[in-house]
């Protein structure tokens, strides 16, 4: 049964992807999220950003429902005239015809230019347990030879695809990434109050390496005040190195004005102490200065040398000398 529009708005003066998304049918409803369908035009996304890494990106759902606070990606509801940021992880819309979109497209691909999967959603959050998006997309993956994959998520759900993950890396090249910004699970769970905890992240990534998939592990966003101090993010290498990561790479938190909308309010809650500091070096800004996260990538790269971390993951963040002095805590510069 097909939905009423969220907004006061007649789909047919909306275009795009906001048409699309006006006319998606509702899928189920609970817990305060909704699933629609969404009959994109296209999976394969060019990635023109310089700070990116990689060519290509694949979302297999739009929104998502882990609801971390510090989410950059709340800005892409925005495209389906959705000024909330609340409704990122809210209303999901779950992508249709993957499989046949990304069997046309891949032909786009060229030899040595990188898909990232999961970049703006994550391709395991929950809606994927009924869905299957994520999964029918590494299935046509599989299907070709020679290509080169990143794949980032929070959730534990992607051990359900190991058989495929190896499949997948047979013929071609695939990294496979998890996010943990902290291994405290209580502070886990109010910056990221849907993902599994830590712990579970952590034994997905041990799980994943005895599988024989080269899997790292991302620390990012790193956030300052709360979970940038060096012997925190020390602990975090260290438990990733002895889970069999292969890589693991940090960059700081940066806060567009969609996000900076739900993050300063839980920070003023959390946090109050820092929310005077915070709306100063983000006033303005989405990114903190050069040098705090120059000072983030020296240390990364001093962790990975101590605990022998393979460099490979190394293109997902910035390269950097080795960090010359440590603080309790980062300094914002």
């Amino acid at each position: 049964m097909a939905t009423l529009p969220f907004w006061p708005v007649s789909s047919s003066k909306l275009i795009g992807i906001a048409r699309l998304a006006a006319e998606g049918e509702s899928l189920r409803q609970g817990h305060a999220v909704e699933y629609f369908t969404l009959p994109a035009r296209s999976l394969l996304n060019r990635c023109t950003g310089v700070r990116m890494p990689f060519t290509w990106t694949i979302n297999p759902y739009r929104g998502c429902e882990f609801a971390c606070k510090y989410c950059y990606a709340r800005y892409t509801h925005e495209f389906m005239e959705m000024r909330d940021g609340v409704d990122f992880e809210q209303k999901i819309y779950v992508k249709q015809h993957a499989a046949e979109l990304l069997q046309q497209e891949l032909r786009r691909v060229k030899p040595g230019e990188e898909i990232a999967i999961g970049t703006a959603t994550d391709p395991y959050q929950p809606a994927e347990r009924r869905f299957e998006v994520t999964r029918v997309i590494l299935e046509e993956l599989a299907r070709h030879r020679g290509l080169e994959i990143g794949l980032i998520t929070k959730g534990n759900l992607i051990l359900r695809d190991v058989d495929l993950l190896k499949e997948l890396a047979r013929n071609n090249r695939l990294f496979v990434n998890l996010t943990i910004t902290t291994l405290n699970v209580e502070l886990a769970r109010i910056l990221e109050p849907r993902a599994p905890r830590p712990d579970l992240r952590m034994e997905t990534v041990h799980k994943l390496s005895q599988a024989g998939i080269a899997v790292g592990v991302s620390c990012s966003p790193v956030i300052p005040g709360i979970t940038d101090a060096p012997k925190n993010l020390e602990a975090l290498v260290r438990a990733a190195a002895a889970a069999g990561g292969k890589h693991v790479f940090a960059n700081p938190l940066f806060l567009k004005p969609c996000s900076a909308a739900v993050f300063m309010p839980f920070l003023e809650k959390e946090f109050p102490q820092l929310a005077a500091e915070y709306r100063q070096h983000y006033k303005d800004r989405a990114f903190l200065p050069k040098s705090y996260g120059k000072r983030i990538s020296q240390l990364m790269t001093r962790l990975r040398q101590k605990y022998g971390m393979v460099r490979g993951g190394e293109r997902y963040g910035p390269k950097s000398p080795v960090l010359q002095r440590e603080g309790e805590q980062m300094a914002l510069f």
